[in-house]
């Protein structure tokens, strides 16, 4: 099933305020683990947690509609969201888990700083220099191929 990007920021929210750079980032994580977890090969991604495009943006994976939503935040914290949270399957709400538990003490910069050294974003900024605007598009297949690797070194 596929749902709607808002009702994930909310759930994300919902566990504390952030700000627009960790809630990218936290998007992106939840999206490239679901991804990884909910589909079985490379070539049939066709389970995703919601429909968005990230780009490789300088400060990392973006969406660029949720950059519209709270740019003019720039760098102050998204307060904590209390109001009503969409139904997400178990396995979603696991996903979800998983990643705020991984990811949700680090700050902005430190997701930044780890988005950067992995493949999916350095594979989409090819021929780029590191503050160059960029806007191409990180690629689900790249997401997939570096966050397996973790899943089957687990095995």
């Amino acid at each position: 099933m596929v749902y709607q990007i808002e009702d994930v920021i909310n759930w994300l929210l919902s566990k504390k305020g952030m700000t627009p750079k960790k809630l990218q980032k936290m998007l992106y994580y939840a999206y490239a683990w679901y991804l990884t977890l909910q589909n079985e090969r490379r070539n049939e991604l066709t389970n995703r947690l919601f429909n968005a495009r990230f780009e490789a943006w300088v400060h990392g994976p973006v969406i660029p509609e949720v950059y519209q939503m709270y740019r003019d935040l720039r760098f102050a914290e998204i307060p904590q969201y209390s109001g009503p949270l969409a139904e997400f399957d178990e396995d979603t709400i696991d996903v979800l888990n998983q990643v705020y538990s991984i990811y949700g003490g680090y700050t902005g910069n430190q997701l930044e700083s780890i988005s950067h050294q992995e493949i999916p974003w350095i594979n989409a900024r090819q021929g780029y220099q590191p503050l160059d605007r960029c806007n191409e598009e990180i690629r689900d297949e790249d997401m997939f191929d570096q966050y397996i690797q973790y899943v089957l070194d687990e095995d």
